[in-house]
C-alpha cells in the first residue's frame, strides 16, 4: 500500500513539474500531511524539481529540512549548484557528504574540469575508484582550456579501458596540437581494441590526418564509409583548405547536394583563410538560399570584411548579428571588435565592447589591443587586470601595446613581471622589449635582451632580428644593423622596411634605394615611406618622384597623408614650389597645417614672396594660433625689403599673443606633467638607472 503511495505522489510531483504555481501548492501539501518527513523519495523528487528549475534557495531550504536524506539528496544538490554555477557550495557540500558513489565524483571533477582545472585534477586523483566516464569529462576540460598536451599525458598516464568518446576526445587533442604520430597510435589503438567506428571517431580521425596535413589518410577515411557524413566532408574541406589547395575543397564541396551548415562554414572559412575573401563573401550570399547561417558563419564573414577594409558591410554583418542574437556569442563578438578595429573604427569597437555581456580571455585580449591602438592606455591597463587567467598573448598584448604607444618604462615593467612569473618568452616580448630599448636609445639594455633571445633559440627569429636592426639603427650603428639584416631570414617585408627605414633616419639616402631595388618580396606602404622618407632627408627628388609613381602604378597603392607630406616636404626643400603647390591641390585629402608649412618654409628658402605670403595666410586660417605661419610670412616680407609688412605681421602675432595668453586648463596640466618629471624624461634618454633596475635579474 505504501509503495501505491508512493508511485502516485511521485506521478503527480512530475505531472506538475513544469508549472511552478503547481509545484509550489503540491509542496505545501505534502508538507502539510507530512509525507515530506516520511517518503525521501517524495521529498527528492521534489528536490529534483527545484534543481532542475534553478531554484536552489528553496532546494537548499527543503534539503535542510528533510530528516532522512540519502546519497540521491545529496547529488542532486551538488548537480544543482554546479548547474547554477555556484562551485563553492557545491565543494563545501560533497566535502560534507557522509558518503559518495561514483556519480557525486562525476559531477563534481565534470563540474570544475569547465573552469577550475587544477581543483578537478586533484579531485580525480582523489577518487576511490576512477570511471571513464569521469575521465573523459576532464579528458574534454583540459581540451576547452588550451591543455590540449595535458589532455594526452593525463589518458597515458590513467590507463583505463577507453570508449568511443574517449578516444574521439584525445584524438581532437591531436589534431589542436598536430601530433601526427601520436594520433596514429591512437588510430592504431582503435583499430586493434574493435571500438565501433562512429561517425564522430571517423570524422575526428579525417580531422586529424587533414590538419596534420596527410591529406591521402584524410581522403582514405572518408571514402572507408562510402557515404561521409557532414562533418567528416567538413573535416576534409578545411584541410584541403588550410593546405592551399582550396580548388579541391571547392570540388569536394560541390559535390554534395543539400549542405548543412557546417559544410558551408569550412568551404568559407576556408577561403578567409587563404585570403580569397570575396570568394566568401559570395559564397554566404549562395549559402543564405540553402541554408541558415550560425555564429561561426558569422565569424567567418565579418573576417572577410575586416581582411578587405570594408567597414560598411562588416557593420551590416553586425546589425545582421544582432537581428539573429548573436551579438553575444563571444566568437562574433571577439571578431566584430577586431574588425573594427583593422578597418580604422576603434571607437566602434569600444562602444561594442561596452555592450557585451559575457566575455573570455581572447575577447579581452582582442580589446587590449584596440585600447592601444586608439592610445587609450589606462584602459587598456584596465582589461588586463580583469582576466582572470591571463595567457602569453595576455601579457604579449600589454608588452606590444606600450612598446607601440612610447611607453618603454611599462614595457620594461611587465616584462620583469612575466619573468618574475616564469612565464616563457617568446617573439612578441622580446621583440617588443628590444623596440623599447630603441626609443630610448639604450643600446647596451637591448643586446642584453638579444642574448636572452639567443639563450631561449630566438635569435634568429625573423621578427626580433628585424627589431635588433631598428635598435642598432635608432642608436646610429647602421653598419651593425645592416650587419644583422644581412643573416637574417627575409620571408616577408618587416625586415627589409627596418633596413631601408635605419637608412633613411641616419641619412644614406642611396643605400636605402638601392636595398629597396634589391627587394625580394612585395614593397608595402610602409616601404614606400622609408624610401620617401630617405629621399627626403637626402634630396633625392628625381628619386622620390619615380618612387612615388611606381607606388601608385605599379604597386597599386593609393597613397595616404603620410606619403603626400613626405613628397610635399621633398619637393619644397628641393625649391619645386609651383609642383609641391599643385600636389596639395590635386591630393585627394584636405590638406593640413603641417602640410602647408612644409611648402611655407621652402618658399622661405626660396625668397618666393608672393606664394609665402599666400600660403601664410592659408595655415593662419586653418591654425589662427600658430605662430610660426606669423614669424615666417614676417621674414619673407624681411627678406624683400618690405619692412612695413613684416612690422605689421609681428604686431599682429603679438595681440594674438596677448588673447590666447591665459594658457587652457589643458595646458597647465602639461606644464605641471613637465616640471614633474623633467629630470626623469632626461633620465631616459641618458639610460635611467630606473630602467636598468627594471631590467635587473631579467637578463643572464
Amino acid at each position: 500500500m505504501e509503495g501505491d503511495y508512493r508511485r502516485r505522489y511521485v506521478g503527480l510531483l512530475q505531472s506538475c513539474s513544469n508549472r511552478e504555481t503547481l509545484w509550489r501548492q503540491t509542496h505545501g501539501f505534502f508538507l502539510k500531511k507530512g509525507f515530506l518527513s516520511s517518503i525521501v523519495i517524495v521529498a527528492n523528487h521534489l528536490l529534483q524539481i527545484y534543481t532542475r528549475c534553478g531554484k536552489m534557495n528553496n532546494a537548499r531550504n527543503l534539503f535542510d529540512e528533510m530528516p532522512e536524506r540519502n546519497i540521491f539528496s545529496f547529488n542532486t544538490m551538488l548537480e544543482g549548484y554546479i548547474n547554477s554555477g555556484d562551485k563553492v557550495s557545491s565543494f563545501n557540500l560533497f566535502d560534507t557528504m557522509p558518503e559518495r558513489d561514483a556519480y557525486s565524483w562525476s559531477v563534481v571533477v565534470s563540474g570544475f574540469a569547465k573552469a577550475e582545472l587544477g581543483l578537478a585534477r586533484r579531485l580525480f586523483d582523489a577518487m576511490p575508484e576512477k570511471d571513464v566516464k569521469t575521465l573523459n569529462s576532464l579528458l574534454h576540460g583540459c581540451i576547452q582550456n588550451g591543455y590540449a598536451e595535458e589532455s594526452l599525458r593525463l589518458f597515458k598516464e590513467v590507463g583505463l579501458r577507453a570508449d568511443v568518446v574517449t578516444l574521439t576526445t584525445v584524438l581532437k587533442a591531436c589534431a589542436k596540437l598536430e601530433a601526427l604520430e601520436c594520433g596514429k597510435e591512437i588510430h592504431a589503438r582503435v583499430l586493434i581494441s574493435g571500438v565501433e567506428c562512429d561517425y564522430v571517431l571517423n570524422s575526428a580521425l579525417v580531422n586529424l590526418y587533414a590538419k596534420c596535413g596527410d591529406l591521402r589518410m584524410a581522403s582514405g577515411m572518408v571514402d572507408r564509409v562510402g557515404e561521409p557524413d557532414e562533418h567528416s566532408l567538413s573535416a576534409l574541406i578545411s584541410g584541403y583548405a588550410s593546405c592551399g589547395r582550396v580548388d579541391e575543397a571547392r570540388t569536394l564541396f560541390d559535390r554534395r547536394r543539400n549542405r548543412c551548415v557546417f559544410l558551408w562554414n569550412s568551404m568559407i572559412s576556408g577561403y578567409v583563410a587563404n585570403n580569397m575573401e570575396t570568394q566568401a563573401l559570395l559564397l554566404f550570399k549562395e549559402m543564405r538560399y540553402e541554408a541558415q547561417e550560425d555564429s561561426r558563419t558569422l565569424a567567418a564573414v565579418v573576417n572577410a570584411c575586416s581582411g578587405l577594409g570594408i567597414i560598411e558591410t562588416g557593420k551590416q554583418f553586425h546589425c545582421h548579428t544582432c537581428k539573429f542574437g548573436l551579438v553575444d556569442d563571444i566568437v562574433v563578438a571577439s571578431t566584430l571588435l577586431d574588425m573594427y578595429s583593422t578597418c580604422g573604427s576603434p571607437d566602434e569597437a569600444c562602444k561594442l565592447f561596452s555592450e557585451v555581456k559575457s566575455y573570455d580571455t581572447i575577447l579581452l585580449n582582442s580589446m587590449i589591443k584596440v585600447y592601444f591602438s586608439c592610445g587609450r592606455v589606462e584602459d587598456a591597463k584596465k582589461v588586463f587586470e580583469r582576466i582572470e587567467r591571463k595567457s602569453l598573448i595576455s601579457w604579449n598584448s600589454m608588452t606590444v601595446g606600450f612598446s607601440q604607444n612610447g611607453c618603454p618604462g611599462d614595457t620594461l615593467e611587465y616584462f620583469r613581471q612575466m619573468h618574475k612569473l616564469d612565464l616563457p618568452t617568446d617573439k612578441f616580448s622580446l621583440s617588443s622589449v628590444i623596440s623599447a630599448c630603441a626609443s630610448v636609445s639604450s643600446l647596451e639594455l637591448g643586446e642584453q635582451v638579444f642574448a636572452r633571445a639567443t639563450i631561449v633559440g630566438l635569435d634568429s627569429d625573423q621578427i626580433v632580428s628585424s627589431s635588433l636592426i631598428d635598435l642598432y639603427c635608432k642608436c646610429g650603428s647602421v653598419e651593425h644593423g645592416r650587419r644583422v639584416f644581412d643573416t637574417t631570414v627575409k620571408s616577408d617585408e618587416v625586415p627589409w622596411n627596418s633596413m631601408i627605414s635605419g637608412y633613411a633616419t641616419n641619412g644614406y639616402g642611396s643605400e636605402a634605394i638601392e636595398l629597396f631595388k634589391q627587394m625580394s618580396v612585395r614593397p608595402t606602404r610602409i616601404t614606400f615611406m622609408g624610401v620617401l622618407t630617405a629621399c627626403n632627408y637626402c634630396g633625392l627628388v628625381e628619386e622620390g618622384r619615380k618612387l612615388f609613381e611606381a607606388m601608385k602604378l605599379d604597386n597599386g597603392f593609393v597613397p595616404d597623408r603620410e606619403h603626400y607630406s613626405c613628397m610635399v616636404d621633398l619637393l619644397a626643400r628641393a625649391g619645386y614650389l609651383e609642383e609641391a603647390m599643385d600636389l596639395v591641390e590635386e591630393m585627394p585629402l584636405e590638406a593640413d597645417a603641417s602640410m602647408w608649412s612644409s611648402v611655407l618654409r621652402g618658399c622661405v628658402a626660396n625668397g618666393d614672396k608672393a606664394m609665402g605670403k599666400k600660403v601664410a595666410e592659408k595655415i593662419i586660417e586653418l591654425e589662427p594660433e600658430n605662430s610660426v605661419a606669423y614669424v615666417q610670412l614676417s621674414a619673407i616680407f624681411a627678406t624683400s625689403g618690405d619692412w612695413e609688412s613684416s612690422a605689421f605681421v609681428r604686431k599682429l602675432m603679438r595681440e594674438k599673443h596677448k588673447q590666447n595668453n591665459k594658457p587652457s586648463s589643458s595646458q597647465m596640466k602639461c606644464f605641471k606633467w613637465i616640471r614633474k618629471n623633467c629630470n626623469k624624461t632626461k633620465l631616459l634618454i641618458d639610460e635611467s638607472p630606473g630602467i636598468r633596475t627594471l631590467v635587473e635579474g631579467i637578463l643572464i
